[in-house]
């Protein structure tokens, strides 16, 4: 076994425990008490995680990862290239020290106060290469490749998505296929715990106002995920940061998928939809229609986009005042009951009809004749 690779783990598993007595075991015991090897003797994990290059040379010579870093799409030699075929715990952080060596800064101004957010979030890309380790499939044949491009990185590893896992449940079910090893990573607190690494990713990626994780290229062979590193607008991160001051509960992966597609104007499926009414009652977003919902004025304000808002709410509210006080006018000589109002805006529930009744009378253009069922509206003119 690689010394190196046991004694980063022992570090980081003291760390995260602190377990002070892990300092005093042998190597063969801490891999035994972490599951790395058995009396059955060394494991496939504790050779991934923790051989030398001689022995994964020989046994499972796949177990590889490249790193890559290219200047453009051209399909030549890449300008920089680095091979590591030994226990992952040995390369883990020379990886990041790879991308972290041309990990651009972009700069984020509220204020008098400048903010730099790095191209490539380093708890993104880390969990992006723990789960090809975690996930990956060691019966093929091929490596693990990081790609490192001025402003993604594209992360593949062999063997596609794990059995039960599809690109629609990828964050609801946690089902890895090298158990063992997502373990260790758990153990030592490379990840918080088994299973949430792609939460993690979408979460971070949202808070910071990039594109979420693209897995354009995942196939029955290959798992393909790019995270793109640029801001895609920085005004959404006052919107963020407006957020995280005044929520005082916890949000959830999909609450941060939702806050983005209302922001980009992008639609909500059906998970999303079922988290609308919570972030209504936490002021995060509005109900505008029976099924519209747009982010609170608060947070465009923050943005300095109130016009965005008032898109959103103001032009459709008028809209349909309009449409009601136009039916109104058409049928003025014998009036109009309540019910064909609710026709003329099926969309709409009766005390959202009723509300903008109420403000077309206080605006002095409609007029209502009559008591209960028996009542008709008129133009006020």
């Amino acid at each position: 076994m690689n010394e190196t690779a046991i004694e980063n783990f022992r570090s980081k598993w003291i760390e995260k425990s602190n377990n002070k007595q892990l300092a005093t075991k042998s190597h063969e015991e801490l891999l035994y008490d972490c599951g790395a090897i058995t009396n059955g003797g060394v494991t496939f994990a504790a050779l991934i995680l923790f051989g030398t290059s001689a022995a994964i040379n020989k046994f499972l010579p796949q177990a590889e990862i490249i790193f890559e870093y290219r200047f453009s799409e051209s399909s030549g030699p890449a300008n920089q290239r680095e091979e590591f075929r030994d226990g992952f715990f040995t390369c883990y952080d020379r990886l990041w020290d790879l991308v972290n060596l041309r990990n651009d800064k972009q700069h984020y101004q509220e204020g008098f106060f400048v903010f730099d957010i790095a191209t490539f979030n380093e708890r993104v890309v880390r969990e992006a290469i723990l789960n090809a380790v975690s996930h990956r499939n060691y019966q093929f044949a091929g490596s693990i490749f990081v790609r490192q491009f001025r402003d993604r990185l594209v992360v593949e590893s062999p063997g596609g998505l794990p059995l039960g896992i599809t690109l629609d449940n990828i964050l609801d079910r946690q089902l890895p296929r090298n158990r063992l090893i997502a373990e260790i990573f758990a153990r030592c607190g490379l990840v918080e715990r088994s299973g949430q690494g792609m939460n993690l990713m979408f979460e971070l990626s949202v808070q910071e106002a990039k594109p979420l994780p693209d897995f354009t290229g995942t196939d029955d062979f290959f798992v393909s995920v790019t995270l793109n590193g640029l801001i895609l607008d920085k005004a959404m991160l006052s919107v963020i940061k407006r957020i995280s001051e005044e929520c005082e509960e916890l949000l959830s992966t999909v609450d941060f998928l939702v806050i983005d597609a209302l922001y980009h104007g992008h639609p909500l499926d059906d998970k999303m939809q079922s988290r609308l009414n919570r972030l209504a009652e936490m002021g995060i977003v509005e109900h505008i229609g029976r099924k519209k919902y747009v982010l609170a004025r608060s947070l465009y304000a923050a943005a300095g986009k109130t016009g965005v808002h008032t898109r959103h709410v103001g032009l459709d509210r008028d809209t349909n005042k309009e449409l009601l006080l136009k039916h109104i006018r058409q049928n003025n000589e014998v009036g109009t009951p309540f019910k064909e109002l609710q026709q003329v805006l099926p969309s709409l529930t009766r005390n959202q009809i009723q509300v903008l009744m109420r403000e077309l009378r206080e605006e002095g253009k409609v007029l209502c004749k009559g008591k209960t069922s028996a009542s008709r509206w008129f133009t006020a003119t």
